[in-house]
């Protein structure tokens, strides 16, 4: 009798599941507790039935959960109750939050991707830079990237120098070097068009082709001059001569 009405409080008690939570109905066995009043458990039997299959299945459901885990997340251990003989229902539910974790974390970082692609993302590096094996591949990104430094600071310096906004591209700034350095070769023109003293350039031609008849044999003469002289230096040559009176 005490076995009964330890069982009976548990059946009334609030944590008890609607489905054992029950009187029995029409004629069944009773059994009459310390105090008369009677309790029948004739429909437990088909519950713990019910119960013994579900606990079967959730040795099913916890074995295709962890198929799907090592699918989606390999890299996360076993978990400790995979060789328990009991399931419990906290260790479904325990796979069954890794896996929506990592789902929420990859829509939250979009940057993850997954095996093939990042395969695919190194294979095309390998094909823009010219790198033949993967041990190669950190080498040339460092490489690229001391580059890009490099680029970047030149361009930078270019913008300051030039006066330009720094969201100018890189074509307003080859337009304007390509313009500076025209400005720079007229001036250049102009300044020697200026110091032959004419601005045709046909009388440059001229100039010059004079200034070929008259070196050479100036030269010459300066040559023996300084050997007659014995003398190494120009500077000397007037004050041999005037010895010479």
């Amino acid at each position: 009798l005490k076995v009964l009405s330890h069982i009976d409080s548990i059946l009334r008690s609030p944590r008890a599941p609607p489905l054992i939570h029950r009187r029995s109905k029409g004629p069944v066995q009773n059994y009459t507790k310390e105090n008369g009043q009677e309790c029948g458990f004739e429909h437990l039997p088909l519950t713990i039935e019910m119960w013994a299959d579900q606990l079967m299945a959730l040795k099913d459901l916890h074995r295709s959960l962890r198929k799907l885990s090592l699918e989606l997340v390999p890299w996360h251990t076993a978990d400790p109750q995979d060789n328990r003989e009991s399931i419990r229902v906290e260790d479904l539910q325990f796979i069954v939050d890794a896996i929506l974790e990592e789902i929420e974390n990859k829509e939250k970082n979009s940057q993850t991707q997954s095996l093939p692609t990042l395969c695919a993302i190194v294979s095309h590096f390998q094909k823009l830079f010219d790198v033949n094996s993967l041990s190669g591949v950190y080498p040339r990104m460092n490489e690229v990237y001391t580059k890009l430094g490099e680029m970047t600071n030149a361009m930078r310096n270019l913008h300051e120098l030039l006066e330009l906004d720094s969201s100018a591209p890189p074509t307003v700034v080859v337009d304007t070097v390509g313009k500076l350095c025209d400005i720079i070769n007229e001036n250049v023109t102009e300044q020697v068009q200026q110091l032959l003293g004419t601005q045709d350039i046909h009388s440059i031609i001229k100039k010059l082709e004079e200034h070929e008849c008259f070196f050479p044999p100036f030269q010459a003469l300066i040559q023996d001059l300084l050997c007659l002289l014995e003398i190494s230096n120009l500077d000397d040559i007037l004050p041999a001569v005037r010895s010479l009176k």
